[in-house]
């Protein structure tokens, strides 16, 4: 009998902290975020006259790169220029940069202020809607004005 009692208590304890255990919260998973730059140097891009600059830092590895660079070759004109910097080819630019993760997209002025940037998947939509909305303070609907919109992917 007394072995039957040690034994519920013991198996009494075990189930307490067990339960204990599942109840606390754990701590929130570590943010990763990516940093961008807030400057660049025109002169490291080609056409640095261009009144506006879209550089998307890729890599030949990333699948999302492709499809970030398409969108934002429809931006291209004589104002905006649209340069890729992929990693193998402009490994030094990557480095210069801090660049950490692709695609990374910057979209500067003619001072070289980055003035909205993306990191990771971005939608045709609000790629197009942020340029639109620097180029043209108000003429998106959200036309919040912010620096920076972030999301991941890649």
């Amino acid at each position: 009998m007394d072995r039957l009692a040690v034994a519920a208590v013991i198996v009494a304890v075990v189930s307490g902290v067990a339960f204990a255990l599942r109840r606390r919260r754990p701590d929130a998973p570590t943010q990763v975020v990516h940093a961008v730059p807030q400057q660049l140097d025109r002169a490291d891009f080609a056409h640095p006259d261009a009144e506006w600059l879209v550089v998307v830092f890729t890599s030949a590895t990333c699948h999302t790169c492709a499809d970030v660079l398409s969108k934002a070759g429809v931006l291209a004109s004589p104002a905006v220029a649209v340069v890729e910097a992929e990693f193998s080819a402009e490994r030094e630019l990557h480095r210069r940069y801090a660049i950490d993760a692709v695609p990374a997209l910057v979209l500067a002025d003619r001072d070289g202020v980055v003035r909205r940037s993306f990191v990771g998947r971005v939608s045709a939509t609000d790629l197009w809607a942020a340029v639109a909305e620097v180029r043209q303070p108000g003429s998106t609907p959200s036309g919040r004005g912010e620096g920076c919109e972030a999301s991941a992917g890649g």
